[in-house]
Parts: C-alpha cells; structure tokens; sequence
C-alpha cells in the first residue's frame, strides 16, 4: 500500500491495524518506524481547509518532518501548471511525500499513478476523505471498543459529502450497520445503503454523524431556510433528548450551528466534535506514518521492525 487515497481499498485487517497504531501513538506507547533524518513533506490544497491542513501540519511536525507549505493563490498555478508537474517539482526537490486536497474526484488517484512517491488524500472533490473517515472511526473505537452492529446514522448533504462516502465504506467494512438520512435532494442513489427518516433513526442510533450542506458543491444554487432545514432534517434539543443514554453525536466541521445541529448541543454532554479534531492529528500521524514507513522499507532504506503491525501491509 503505497498510497492512502481511498477506504474502498483498505481491508478489516488494515483498518484495525491502524486504529490500533493511533492509539499506541495517542498514549505515547511508540515512536516513529520511519527514517527521519532531513524529510521533507509537502501539503498541497487546492481547496481551502482549516481542521485537515492544520492537522496534517501538526502531525507532521510531531513526527519530525520538515514540512513545504503550497498556497495556490502565490504559485505556478496561476501562470497554468498542472497538478501533476507541481506534484512532480515538490517531488524533485525532495518531498518523499504528498498531501493532497482538489476539487476534482480521482484528481488524488491519477496523481498517485503517476508518482513514485507515497500519497496521502486530503480530500478529493465528492469523492473520498479517507483520513477523516479515520479519525470518525477512532473516535468510534474509542467509544464502543468494537464496530460489529454498532449503528451509525450519517445525516445531511450525502450527495455531496465525501466523508459519508468514505465513513460508509469504512464502516460497514468494519461490521457495523450504516444509515442515512437526508432530505430527497440531498440523497446519493448510488450508495449501497438504506434511507432512514431522521426521527426513526433517532432513537436506537449509537452514532448520529451530521454532515455540513456543501452549497458550494451543488449546481443549482438554493436560498436555505436555517430554521426549517434545522427543524425537518437536524439535530435539535428535543431529538437529542431522545437520543440513546451511550450515543454519541459527531460531525466532520466546519459545523453551521442552527442549521445541521442545535447551536446549545455542540460541545453538549454527547458531542464529540471537538475530540474528533483532536484524533485528527493522531490519525493523520499514523498515515503518514505508514506511507513513508513502506516506501523506505520497499527501498531498502530501513529494515522491518515486526513491532509494526503485519496487516497493515497485507
């Protein structure tokens, strides 16, 4: 596994394996497995994110790396370069790994056939976001210790949400049994998942996952109601009051209070929005940690510490 660019490919197997990597990172229990003398990674977002970028930063700063900072609106970009040749210059100049968030889907994808070196997707269009994905999934693990049957509502804009997407994917790898709710515009056909109205799914849900509306993504531009879309499709006080005793509620952010949740029930007792963030970085480090843990291993540069789990690499 060169790349870490979608959950479609990764295994239960592999999954588990690096939960179980982030928490030994968490708790202190390990150290980098990689050679980390003079690394240089680089972060390239074509889209603009606060949670992912700052995450990967720290993360990579956590692990030792020195870090090459891309912003579109000072680069090459402007006078017409590719992608693919601004990937390929951070590349030769000595990244030995890409971050990558584009508005285009497969963007992430075809540039990791192209490159010799490991890449990491930060988010592709309506694709994939397979490192939020992972830190949804532990903070999960860290809840419920397990995914077999735990019932996970996703609820909002599916159709244009690429962590539904990937969290799905992962989740219903993992075991557990994947909902979603949304109003009939927002809903994507295409995944493999049943509909739920939000007030059925209320009550025996573990997880209630909210998803921002990404007016951004749509292509016919809508005026929103706020209070009636937070009324008919959200998460307000009454239905968290009918929330289960040990369900959690969660959201990937930038969260619209009063839109997708009640403003009062963001850092409510059950919210784990914020300790999501902090996951984040823990998750994104054992990404990173991977990608450039195989590549120097394929290349000879180190040898295999049998301390480092197997099935990641199956």
């Amino acid at each position: 596994m060169k790349d870490f660019v979608s959950m479609k490919t990764m295994t239960k197997d592999q999954l588990l394996g690096l939960l179980k990597r982030i928490e030994a990172i968490e708790t202190g229990q390990t150290k980098p497995n990689f050679n980390q003398d003079e690394m240089f990674i680089a972060n390239l977002f074509y889209e603009p994110s606060t949670r992912t970028k700052m995450s990967f930063e720290v993360a990579e700063k956590k692990l030792g790396l020195n870090v090459l900072d891309f912003h579109v609106e000072s680069s090459s970009t402007l006078k017409g370069e590719t992608v693919y040749d601004t990937a390929k210059t951070f590349a030769a100049i000595g990244a030995k790994a890409i971050v990558i968030r584009h508005p285009k889907e497969n963007m992430v994808q075809e540039l990791a056939d192209q490159l010799d070196i490991p890449v990491i997707n930060g988010g592709d269009g309506k694709g994939e976001h397979p490192t939020q994905s992972l830190l949804d999934l532990y903070t999960m693990y860290q809840e419920f210790g397990s995914f077999e049957g735990l019932k996970v509502t996703i609820v909002g804009d599916i159709l244009h949400s690429r962590v539904a997407r990937s969290n799905a994917i992962a989740l219903s790898t993992l075991g557990a049994e994947v909902r979603l709710s949304a109003k009939a515009s927002y809903r994507d056909e295409t995944l493999d998942f049943p509909y739920l109205e939000l007030d059925e799914a209320i009550e025996d849900s573990d997880v209630m996952m909210l998803l921002r509306i990404q007016l951004e993504r749509h292509d016919n531009k809508e005026t929103l109601n706020k209070a009636e879309y937070l009324n008919r499709y959200g998460l307000t006080v009454e239905r968290y009051q009918r929330l289960k005793q040990t369900a959690i509620v969660m959201h990937p952010a930038p969260v619209n209070r009063g839109v997708e949740i009640d403003d009062t029930l963001v850092e409510a007792e059950k919210s784990r929005i914020f300790k999501q963030m902090t996951n984040g970085v823990y998750s994104r480090m054992a990404v990173i940690e991977m990608v450039l843990f195989q590549q120097q291993l394929k290349k000879g540069e180190i040898k295999h510490d049998f301390t480092y789990p197997e099935r990641l690499y199956s």
